[in-house]
């Protein structure tokens, strides 16, 4: 077993700015909503904790009150997240209505309603008619009762003009796909391109499990977006101060290794896995029992709530919640932790499939997820239940408790997958969470210093060749998708760990493999288009390797900046210093000079050789990244350091630091096998040579050898084992 370890610990300045209402009650994402109001069609990406609920509510009603749309359905994918749609007097806080649900028309709110009986209602409701003022105008639903509320409509002879001029806000959006066997997907692209409907989707991770679009790309180009990055939320809390993201490896057992992971004395999640995954050692109840005799000696079970009390092996005691056991008493358990209002109430949750998407629990700390979970969706909504702000918590920890993978036995191919998969979701994490890089075009911006730049611009040079609309608004609002069909696929993250120490190989991957990942999601795009994305994606993956970007007032006055120009004052005017003559030089004090970064944003500079004076063109961005010990502006970033970037480094610098060689080897063979042109034949012919080689040197043929013949050797070796993982797991099925 190893000790845990972090792949990010990012760090918030409390600014208190997310949280904070103007005087119409929102706050800063929801303003930021608000302002997209007219959008027929409108994506909100915002996090967990971010107020989408109330966002929704507010466009809403704007709508429905000054847009002429006469119905609002608002669907979500669980009953539980329903509560958050329920009436709400917003004109307390300052807004021109309230939120005004008829308990009728919340189909969330009845757990005895048969879906027949939604059914029925979800009928009536878009069947009424539309200009009687007395009648309900908003409606609450499952994603599972609209599709089935939609289908019954039309299987009685309903039109779909029928939702003309309704408003359907979907939330979680995620849950939608372009895949023509997703329901859900098919009747919002029927709704979209038959009706005048008005669509809000709202998600707290636009990202999918399964790799598959959410919409067509036809169909999102017609939506207006409006992001809230995670580093914004997080950024603007009060209370917490910073968010760690780690792993903890194990041998043989996950119970032998909480011990290492699991602090009781923090508020924690315990997501457990399924019965069915590699991970999973016995049945879900049994890994209940054996968690809890790893937290200590359980006391007592409360009869009404279920919560059970047990003492630590300090002598402490402390309440744990099983949501995992399906008995009577579960749904009590649920009531109770929905009505938490301290810290007192609540230490420890052990979760199968809930506490996720939509569960809030404010004091929760750590997040402690055994096995590797496939969904980058489910990532970031178990991430999100550790990250809400509350008083007295500065830390959230999110830990992914993984098996490593053992050469002898048959599922290592998948052990090897599993682990790379998991590691390279937290790296894309790692983009998401840092603060977030804006592209323009050098041709927007005011040279002369009259409008700011927002932190963290890049300038795109477009006097030669200017980039589409369409290249811009995929590097400003949709390049964390693109790095997730880059993440998620197991395969690029073996072919760039296989070029670790290859920066001629790894760039030679990127070449290959980002433009098809840019073409299968946006087809409609050119060769040039195609390349600039990639050049934008790979400067932003460069800026975050390098520790992200440092805003140039927050530059220590004694650190090198890279180029910079040093000046001196000659009345009103400036002269670059460079273009002195040597006896000039000589004459000047250290007082006398003055840095480039503290010339006024209107200097005029004075240049003897012409006899002429000229406005300071500097670079338009005061955006750096630290590159060594100097700070290097982010629009000169070395060509060399941008297309070499290795996006999967950081997984293989947390192997290489965390698991015993042994592991290590068997995850370079799993990498290296998976790339292999070994054939059986091949193998055959050289396995004699190899067991000459194995028994003179006393040793296995290394991949990294200067010898082409033995790198071969260790080509065919992990082939051979590969090949032998694969047949002896085909025996077990």
């Amino acid at each position: 077993m190893t000790a845990p370890v972090n792949i990010l610990n990012q760090t918030y300045a409390r600014t208190g700015q997310s949280k904070k209402n103007n005087e119409l009650g929102m706050r800063e994402m929801q303003a930021r909503a608000f302002e997209k109001r007219d959008s027929q069609y409108l994506l909100i990406k915002s996090p967990p904790a971010s107020g989408k609920s109330r966002a929704m509510m507010f466009l809403a009603l704007d709508k429905l009150i000054n847009q002429g749309i006469k119905k609002v359905i608002i669907t979500v994918p669980e009953m539980s997240i329903g509560k958050s749609f329920r009436s709400t007097p917003l004109s307390d806080f300052g807004f021109f209505a309230d939120w005004e649900v008829a308990d009728r028309y919340n189909l969330c709110l009845n757990l005895a309603q048969s879906d027949f009986r939604k059914t029925e209602i979800f009928s009536e409701f878009i069947t009424q008619d539309l200009d009687s003022s007395e009648l309900p105008q908003i409606l609450v639903c499952t994603h599972h009762s609209f599709r089935y509320g939609f289908d019954k409509v039309i299987e009685d002879g309903g039109s779909i003009d029928l939702f003309n001029d309704v408003l359907i806000g979907i939330d979680e959006f995620h849950h939608v796909s372009a895949d023509e066997s997703n329901r859900l997907g098919a009747i919002l692209d029927s709704i979209m391109n038959r009706t005048n409907a008005h669509i809000v989707a709202m998600t707290g991770s636009y990202f999918r499990g399964d790799s598959i679009p959410i919409l067509s790309d036809k169909d999102e180009e017609k939506f207006d977006k409006v992001t809230y990055t995670y580093y914004e939320q997080l950024n603007g809390y009060e209370h917490l101060k910073s968010l760690g993201l780690g792993y903890h490896f194990y041998k043989k057992s996950f119970f032998d290794a909480l011990d290492e992971c699991l602090d009781t004395t923090k508020k924690t999640i315990i997501h457990i896995p399924n019965v069915n995954s590699l991970t999973a050692e016995t049945d879900k109840y049994e890994t209940v029992g054996r968690i809890i005799d790893v937290i200590g000696d359980p006391i007592s079970r409360d009869d009404n709530s279920g919560v059970i009390t047990v003492r630590t092996k300090d002598g402490r005691q402390v309440l744990v919640a099983d949501l995992v056991t399906d008995d009577a008493i579960r749904v009590n358990t649920q009531a109770y932790l929905a009505n938490i209002t301290s810290p007192d109430e609540m230490d420890i949750i052990i979760a199968l499939g809930m506490a996720k998407e939509g569960f809030d629990w404010e004091y929760c700390e750590h997040v402690l997820t055994i096995g590797y979970r496939g969904s980058l969706t489910e990532v970031v909504q178990i991430i999100g239940r550790a990250t809400r702000d509350s008083k007295g918590k500065e830390h959230a920890q999110f830990t992914n408790l993984i098996a490593e993978p053992e050469a002898d036995k048959s599922e290592v191919t998948s052990s090897v997958n599993d682990l790379l998969k998991a590691i390279t979701l937290s790296l894309l994490m790692e983009q998401v969470l840092k603060p977030n890089i804006n592209f323009k075009r050098r041709s927007e911006i005011d040279l002369l210093g009259t409008a700011d730049l927002p932190p963290g611009t890049v300038v795109i040079d477009d006097t030669e060749n200017p980039p589409s609309d369409r290249v811009m608004e995929i590097l400003n609002q949709e390049k964390d998708e693109l790095l997730a069909q880059l993440y998620q696929n197991v395969d690029n993250s073996k072919k760039y760990i296989a070029a670790e120490n290859n920066y001629t190989e790894a760039e030679a991957v990127s070449d290959n493999v980002i433009p098809r990942v840019i073409r299968s999601k946006y087809p409609a795009l050119d060769s040039n288009e195609v390349r600039q994305v990639q050049e934008g994606l790979m400067q932003y993956m460069a800026i975050n390797r390098q520790g992200g970007i440092v805003e140039g007032k927050d530059i220590p006055d004694d650190a090198p900046i890279e180029n910079e120009r040093l000046f001196i004052k000659k009345g009103s005017e400036y002269v670059d210093v460079s273009s002195l003559d040597e006896r000039e030089k000589n004459k000047l004090k250290p007082e006398d000079i003055i840095k480039d970064r503290h010339l006024p944003p209107d200097a005029k500079i004075y240049d003897p050789k012409t006899n002429s004076s000229h406005i300071n063109e500097t670079n338009p961005s005061n955006s750096f990244v630290k590159v060594g010990s100097k700070f290097v502006n982010v629009n000169n970033l070395p060509i060399d350091l941008v297309k070499s970037i290795n996006p999967f480094h950081d997984a293989y610098e947390v192997l290489s630091r965390t698991v015993d060689k042994e592991v290590l080897k068997t995850i370079n063979d799993g990498v290296h096998a998976s790339r292999s042109t070994v054939t059986e034949e091949e193998a055959i012919i050289m396995w004699p040579k190899i067991s000459a080689f194995i028994k003179s040197k006393g040793r296995q043929p290394n991949f990294n050898s200067s010898d082409d013949i033995e790198r071969r050797m260790a080509e065919v070796v992990a082939y051979v084992r590969n090949q032998k993982a694969k047949r002896d797991a085909s025996y077990h099925d």
